[in-house]
């Protein structure tokens, strides 16, 4: 069984980074694709970013393309996340994915496995 933990997340001026993590344990990641998203107060769950574990390459949101850098340590089994310039809606719960199956990459129900999710609040 895939788990998937994320940290890094917290209170960040506008303008500022963050960088967040997810650990994955359990599984081979060789084969999937791992991504993020995010859930913003009131607003669905939206993607953010995605890495195929393989190949690594990327695709992002255009909301963060630009800003957005989704990156993975095959070594520790961990995906990144960092965010620069960040903006006031950048804030919301950052989630952390695993696909292994067909289906949009940018589509919740894509993926199988997912982080309990980790607070990003920027402030203005």
């Amino acid at each position: 069984q895939v788990q998937l933990v994320e940290s890094g997340g917290g209170l960040v001026q506008a303008g500022g980074s963050m960088r967040l993590s997810c650990a994955a344990s359990g599984g081979t990641f060789n084969g999937a694709d791992m991504g993020w998203f995010r859930r913003a107060p009131g607003k669905e769950r939206e993607f953010v970013a995605t890495i195929a574990w393989s190949s690594g390459s990327t695709v992002y949101a255009s909301s963060v393309k630009g800003r957005a850098t989704i990156s993975r340590d095959m070594a520790k089994n961990t995906v990144y996340l960092q965010i620069n310039s960040l903006k006031p809606e950048d804030t919301a719960v950052y989630y952390c994915a695993a696909r292994y199956r067909g289906g949009w990459y940018g589509s919740p129900s894509a993926y199988s496995f997912w982080g309990q999710g980790t607070q990003v609040t920027v402030s203005s």
